[in-house]
């Protein structure tokens, strides 16, 4: 993987976490909470990478001045995901957030959510396309975590399989039934 390639990666995990740090707030949820913990140690092993990488291309090039910039991309990015983490942390620790805090975030009328597909889903094995789920329920997946590999951004022509955990945005009305569809209470979208 290039250095390119490992900044996107990286910044769409930062994107990704702060979502889930937020939703880990309003809802209490602890299991999206220890995603983003979980995150954020994927973050950094991407980090060292990416520095790594970019002195060995420096040291090749003879150009240290793009490592520098590529660097400084990357602990801009790296600070967004520890800020993430200490969001989550707040629901880790048991720590009641204030009633401001709370109170301005559950204004959002958009919820992230996680639901794992199971084996009898109607979703397993179909692509996003065939199922047209944002048209039917409102919730968009935003990203899939598969084993232990991430598809950021998939499109209509990405299948969904079971044991696949979708991350989904959409309204607060359609996370009961987006989640009774991936664990296959729902048949119908």
């Amino acid at each position: 993987m290039g250095l390119g390639e490992m900044l996107i990666e990286m910044k769409n995990i930062s994107e990704l976490m702060i979502d889930l740090a937020y939703s880990a707030l309003i809802y209490n949820n602890r299991e999206i909470a220890e995603e983003v913990k979980y995150l954020e140690e994927k973050v950094d092993e991407t980090y060292y990478r990416i520095q790594e990488a970019a002195i060995k291309q420096a040291i090749e090039d003879g150009e240290p001045s793009k490592a520098l910039i590529v660097i400084r991309l990357a602990t801009s990015i790296e600070a967004i995901s520890d800020s993430a983490v200490q969001i989550a942390d707040v629901v880790l620790r048991d720590i009641e957030p204030h009633p401001i805090i709370k109170e301005s975030i559950r204004e959002s009328d958009i919820t992230i959510t996680l639901g794992k597909v199971s084996e009898n889903s109607i979703l397993a094995n179909k692509t996003l396309g065939e199922l047209n789920l944002a048209s039917e329920t409102g919730m968009w997946v935003i990203a899939i975590k598969r084993g232990g590999k991430w598809i950021f951004g998939p499109t209509e022509n990405t299948k969904i399989l079971p044991n696949d955990i979708l991350i989904a945005k959409g309204p607060i009305e359609g996370v009961k039934h987006f989640k009774n569809l991936c664990r296959g209470k729902d048949r119908k979208l």
